[in-house]
């Protein structure tokens, strides 16, 4: 079965391994058949900051935020690559998904209920996040808070599930030989659109 994909390279700069991983993924993706499409948070161009306490005067979405919201009303499986910044996204991964995902549109809050409903259902995604951090810190130290932000908070929220995760770490003593290996890892994920 063919899927939609939207890929999000979430690193800010241009260059970095989250680039590398989601060219892994969208070669493979492309290979299986799938249609592809990518959005490189290094090339938008758009003010992270919602920079307003009413959800009713949020600020239109600039060119590059439209394109990002309507592709991913149109994928069925999201993609997102992001570094591991001081425990967790950056900035401006952060402030993409504080300007795209709006009431009316990501959610609906309604009269009487605790939580809102998510308008993003029947959507998946893959997470494939990069750091320096030792994978057994990350979960023991840590408690995975970046994992449970990124997976419950932002994206099941609207409705994306089920939300996969993976991590490569650490990136700072890693090989070329382990870099070469988990391309090829992610590749198979792209080809399996998992």
């Amino acid at each position: 079965m063919t899927r939609k994909i939207l890929i999000l390279d979430g690193h800010p700069a241009q260059g970095s391994y989250c680039e590398a991983l989601t060219k892994s993924y969208a070669k493979g993706a492309a290979r299986a058949g799938h249609d592809v499409r990518v959005h490189r948070l290094a090339e938008m161009t758009f003010n992270p900051d919602f920079g307003t306490s009413d959800f009713k005067k949020a600020p239109p979405l600039e060119p590059d935020l439209q394109a990002f919201w309507d592709d991913l009303v149109w994928c069925d499986h999201l993609v997102l690559a992001h570094p591991l910044w001081w425990g967790g996204l950056p900035a401006r991964l952060k402030g993409l998904f504080d300007r795209a995902l709006l009431p009316g549109k990501a959610f609906k809050y309604n009269r009487g209920k605790d939580m809102p409903d998510p308008l993003l259902k029947g959507r998946s995604s893959r997470i494939l996040m990069t750091s320096d951090t030792p994978p057994v810190f990350f979960r023991w130290i840590y408690d995975s808070s970046v994992k449970k932000q990124t997976q419950r908070q932002i994206l099941k929220f609207v409705g994306f599930s089920p939300n996969r995760f993976s991590q490569f770490a650490s990136m700072i003593k890693s090989t070329p030989d382990q870099r070469k290996d988990w391309l090829d890892k992610v590749e198979d994920l792209g080809r399996r659109a998992a």
